[in-house]
């Protein structure tokens, strides 16, 4: 029971942080936040995301770049121009990392307030940190581990937010439907998103960008969005009222 939990809580909890703070805050801005609200953000994603943790600012100019350039040779992540998933993310994990360390020059509309807290990026991104959350994760199985198909999710915790990605940047490029033409080949991969808490909304999102809510027909639930809007209320986060 407790590997499953520990399952649930890294893939959906990991997921949030992913969609609401570095998707829609650092790579969108569909809302503010203060520079406090920021920087717990930053170190939440840090410790949902454990070894696999992204930088806001790599994922967020990264992501402009995909919206940018989608599906041409310059699309940092394509199913059209990479002959595989793997290869698909090796380059994305390259561009990500040539971003993040800024090794590559880049456009200033592309990073234009993304959000970098770079000390903190350093030691979040750096190896001691992944292989201290690697070895949590062992630990972890160790002691709750009570049969062998147990381990078949350590792998799984190690490389979460990648899994994250392809599911969205790979086969929502290819499975699903559309409501709307656009002039890339995203669609909306599940009609009621319970997995991936409204990414799954490719194709709306590809067509209205900058709005907060990825759902667009009426099954179609962005659980984000709804806890944004409590987040909202709440004065936690101002939501932006074109979003």
């Amino acid at each position: 029971m407790e590997i499953l939990i520990l399952m649930l809580v890294l893939w959906y909890v990991g997921l949030f942080f992913q969609t609401f703070f570095l998707h829609r805050y650092a790579a969108h801005q569909t809302f503010t936040m203060s520079k406090f609200g920021e920087r717990v953000c930053f170190v939440l994603t840090w410790i949902f995301q454990g070894s696999n943790y992204l930088s806001a600012y790599g994922y967020g100019v990264m992501h402009r770049l995909h919206h940018a350039y989608a599906d041409t040779e310059k699309d940092p992540h394509s199913p059209k121009y990479d002959a595989n998933v793997f290869a698909m993310m090796w380059r994305t994990k390259n561009v990500y990392q040539d971003i993040n360390n800024k090794r590559i020059e880049v456009e200033p509309k592309y990073t234009k307030n993304v959000p970098q807290w770079e000390r903190f990026d350093k030691f979040a991104s750096s190896r001691g940190s992944r292989l201290a959350w690697a070895a949590f994760y062992t630990v972890f199985f160790i002691v709750f581990a009570t049969a062998w198909w147990h381990w078949l999710f350590l792998p799984v915790a190690f490389f979460m937010a990648p899994i994250h990605g392809v599911i969205i940047n790979w086969f929502a490029h290819i499975y699903g439907y559309v409501n709307f033409k656009v002039n890339d080949t995203s669609k909306n991969l599940l009609p009621f998103d319970f997995l991936m808490m409204g990414e799954s909304y490719h194709n709306n999102h590809h067509t209205h960008s900058g709005r907060a809510n990825f759902g667009v027909r009426w099954f179609e639930v962005d659980f984000t969005y709804w806890i944004m809007v409590v987040l909202d209320k709440l004065g936690c986060i101002k939501l932006n009222k074109s979003a």
